[in-house]
């Protein structure tokens, strides 16, 4: 596929099946659920301090006010500081082939470079935010298939940023061009599994990579140039975007049933049905043996002392799991660090690499998981894939408890109007001001 008919599908596509597009309405709902959990953590309040401070806007024009927070900042601040929160509260979509995540990105940078549009149709921002998937897919499917290193999401996604903003402000063509290359060149090419070896606020880049990506469209349009983007015009890219505009890969995104690296939620699943099914407790566990792919052996094992250990956990993920039947924020913030009964399990706990598991990932993400029960019993739970994709999506109604569990620092009352608009985006009557006036606001109530 040539740079001009990527650069139509960018700037102007707008027949986008139906499907795609409520699609896209779920999973902006579901990362705005997201971006009001991780509101009052500390990387989240560290990040819009940061922007606030430090990346203010010289013009009412620039500006954008951080969502969840009110304050201004410039557009790539906005950006930069919504997707840092969310990236550090791991609950957001993602797209297997990529390896990472979309939402956390293109939605921040959908409401920074909204602000300036408040006649816009919700409609038309999620043609738009449907066109940012499907870049940034490509984008970080080319990516991988290129270099040799794991990388982390921004690394790509800030293509799809970059391409959202371009269409927002009506770029030329050549602009869209400078800006995926700008974007593409400064984009965060960090390694992946030095987090996942040492967990921080750092995370899966993709704060940069919204930055990066909303500043390369500014730039690009005040006549900075970038070199052409070799995920999108390199001859060996081009199998990558054969199928845009008839393939519809958000249809295949995931939606997190858990604020936990979705490598461990394989085993998380398994271990729910399995108590769901046997109604044992905590107190009757004599051991777990987890056996899961490469990526997922190697997450953090041991009691957390941060909430981004805890979120890149594998055993205290599953010792929370079956002490408090869920995992929320709750759960990996404050306290929830240091619940004794979650501690006393991990030593029971053993994890090893299954050599079959590995082989599916990244198409899958399966795990299989034996408890043995202090009376001899021992209960297998097969291999079990991770549920919240098109294999084993998650119903509307477990998507709407999730939104609330994750949104409990919100009034009730804005939560309902919130989760309401998940029905009213597409419909042609409503602004995407209707929905971004409830997400501005700040938060009602903290948690941390």
């Amino acid at each position: 596929m040539t740079f001009d008919r990527i650069a139509e599908f960018v700037l102007t596509a707008r027949d986008i099946p139906e499907s795609a597009m409520e699609m896209a309405a779920l999973l902006l709902m579901d990362t705005v659920g997201v971006a009001a959990g991780a509101a009052g953590m500390e990387a989240g309040r560290i990040a819009r301090d940061h922007a606030f401070n430090f990346h203010a806007a010289g013009a009412s024009e620039h500006a954008a006010q951080m969502i969840f927070d009110g304050r201004p900042a410039s557009i790539p601040g906005a950006a930069f500081a919504a997707a840092t929160g969310i990236d550090n509260l791991d609950a957001h979509d993602g797209y297997n082939p990529t390896k990472g995540h979309i939402g956390c990105a293109v939605v921040p940078a959908l409401f920074a470079f909204a602000e300036a549009r408040p006649e816009m149709s919700a409609r038309d921002a999620i043609c738009a935010l449907v066109m940012a998937y499907e870049i940034s897919a490509r984008a970080g499917i080319a990516l991988h298939a290129s270099v040799a290193d794991y990388h982390t999401s921004g690394a790509w996604n800030a293509l799809g940023v970059a391409a959202l903003g371009c269409r927002l402000r009506a770029a030329s063509p050549d602009a869209l061009r400078q800006a995926l290359g700008i974007a593409e060149y400064h984009g965060p090419r960090s390694q992946m599994m030095r987090e996942i070896a040492n967990p921080t606020m750092l995370h899966d880049g993709s704060g940069m990579g919204a930055l990066i990506g909303s500043m390369a469209v500014m730039m690009a349009q005040a006549g900075f140039t970038g070199a052409p983007a070799l995920t999108v015009e390199a001859d060996d890219a081009g199998a990558h975007w054969s199928d845009l505009d008839h393939v519809w890969t958000i249809e295949q995104n995931y939606i997190k049933p858990y604020p936990i690296c979705r490598w461990a939620h394989a085993a998380l699943d398994a271990l729910s049905e399995l108590k769901a099914a046997h109604g044992f407790s905590p107190q009757e566990i004599a051991t777990i043996d987890v056996h899961v792919f490469a990526q997922s052996a190697a997450l953090f094992s041991g009691m957390p002392t941060t909430t981004s250990q805890a979120q890149y956990s594998l055993h205290f993920a599953l010792a929370a799991l079956l002490v408090h039947g869920q995992i929320g924020p709750v759960q990996i913030t404050g306290a929830g660090l240091s619940d004794r009964e979650v501690a006393a399990l991990l030593p029971r706990i053993a994890v090893q690499e299954e050599a079959r598991h590995s082989e599916r990932f990244p198409e899958g993400r399966w795990s299989d998981v034996t408890v043995t029960l202090k009376d001899g019993r021992q209960l297998a739970s097969g291999d079990v894939n991770a549920r919240g994709g098109p294999e084993a999506p998650m119903g509307n109604d477990e998507v709407e408890a999730k939104f609330r569990m994750m949104a409990a620092a919100l009034s009730e009352q804005r939560i309902t109007a919130l989760w309401q608009m998940h029905t009213r985006l597409l419909l042609p009557e409503t602004t995407f001001e209707d929905i971004a006036q409830l997400v501005r606001a700040p938060v009602e109530n903290t948690h941390g």
